[in-house]
């Protein structure tokens, strides 16, 4: 009889907590319900694709979107996949209706195929977006030079560096 007891009693109290995580989760739910005036990010594309680019090129390319919502869109942070990729966003909010550009700089020192990511966290209504640039970087044959290698070193002077 102890045994069913403690049997009652332990399901009894399982019982209990599941029904106050429920709770606690509605609860939490309802605290993060869906804005309907959320300001929302549409953009006119979210790849770019440079095709294929001479090493050294021009790595730069925009994004624009418009704030599509009620509310101001503010952009708290834009970060790369990799420190080759660097983004730059507007720190002022974006009214709604207004549009803007978020600028990626992509580094083509490195040669090859490459496909990278952009990550904005925002207020907007989806959150996060993510953009994606790819592209291939072909070899100019002048690697060492851009490089900056070394061409030889004379006692006692520093070394002489190969220059465009």
């Amino acid at each position: 009889m102890k045994k069913f007891s403690l049997l009652l009693l332990f399901l009894a109290a399982i019982s209990f907590s599941g029904s106050a995580q429920d709770a606690a989760v509605k609860a939490d739910s309802s605290v993060k319900a869906d804005n309907p005036n959320a300001p929302e990010m549409t953009f006119e594309k979210e790849t770019h694709d440079y095709g294929t680019i001479k090493q050294g090129a021009d790595g730069g390319c925009e994004f624009k979107f418009k704030n599509t919502g009620k509310e101001p869109l503010v952009i708290s942070n834009a970060r790369g996949s990799c420190g080759c990729t660097v983004p730059t966003w507007p720190k002022e909010p974006i009214m709604k209706g207004q549009t803007a550009t978020i600028k990626v700089h992509y580094d083509t020192k490195r040669v090859g195929s490459f496909t990278k990511t952009v990550t904005i966290e925002s207020n907007a209504k989806t959150n996060p977006r993510v953009l994606t640039i790819k592209g291939t970087v072909e070899s100019t044959g002048e690697e060492a030079a851009e490089q900056g290698m070394p061409l030889k070193k004379t006692e006692g002077s520093p070394l002489e560096m190969r220059s465009k």
